[in-house]
């Protein structure tokens, strides 16, 4: 009867953790802090409560790579009930799982990718335990035999089905600027950060689709696929069709 499982009531984050040190942990507690709120939650942890919860699942397993997944749902009543919303005793869960490093293959020569239109709900930004729409959208891109699915709404890019993507035009990496369409993603952060630091321009600015489909670059981000090249999109290269000059910086850096 968790409400997690009846109603996809609750919210989570996916944290990598490098030689069993936690990256932008920070930023992670804050963005489910945020998503609980936005689903009219309060968060059942400090930071610091966080914090010592997550250590008990890293340090078991030594100073390895690794990433932590941890989920808040409502908590359980007897029963189904709509509204209003109950206060219950959270659930919390969350578990430990071996860092799924990037192949050689795609490090080499990037890895290609296919468009669908967005099909996910109005709320993008909360980071909520209801993935069906993003489930299904990754399967398109099983069935294409293509690594991930590039959404398109109106006629502009937003996400991918479970990454951030950038497009490198003229120069200067661009990002869908955050709306309620887009995750605000944490590893995004990162690598406007890693931009900074080997001094590439990068901004928040709409992306056309025909801007994509002509960028010189396609890159995707993600708590656990970092930052990956995309070299073909439905098919066909992405600029050169070689894993480019700007990606091999950032991905250095980072």
């Amino acid at each position: 009867f968790d409400r997690g499982f009846l109603y996809a009531d609750g919210a989570y984050e996916v944290m990598p953790v490098y030689a069993g040190r936690p990256f932008r942990f920070r930023a992670h507690a804050e963005r489910m802090t945020r998503s609980l709120g936005e689903i009219r939650m309060e968060d059942p942890h400090t930071r610091e409560e966080w914090h010592d919860i997550i250590a008990k699942l890293i340090e078991p397993n030594g100073k390895v790579d690794q990433y932590v997944y941890w989920q808040v749902s409502r908590g359980t009543e007897l029963g189904r009930n709509h509204a209003p919303l109950p206060e219950l005793p959270r659930t919390v869960f969350a578990f430990s799982s071996p860092f799924p490093k990037q192949s050689a293959e795609a490090a080499a020569n990037g890895i290609s990718c296919i468009t669908a239109h967005d099909t996910r709900w109005a709320r993008c930004d909360i980071k909520t335990v209801s993935l069906l729409a993003n489930v299904l959208l990754r399967q398109l891109a099983v069935d294409a035999n293509a690594s991930e699915t590039i959404l398109l709404r109106e006629g502009e890019l937003t996400e991918a089905s479970s990454s951030a993507v950038h497009a490198v035009i003229n120069g200067e990496i661009r990002t869908p600027p955050n709306s309620w369409l887009i995750l605000p993603g944490t590893t995004r952060g990162a690598v406007e950060k890693m931009a900074e630091r080997v001094g590439i321009p990068h901004r928040a600015v709409n992306i056309t689709e025909g801007e994509l489909r002509g960028a010189d670059e396609i890159w995707l981000s993600a708590a656990v696929r970092e930052v990956s090249a995309v070299t073909r999109l439905d098919g066909r290269p992405v600029g050169a069709g070689l894993v480019g000059p700007l990606y091999r910086r950032v991905r250095e850096a980072l």
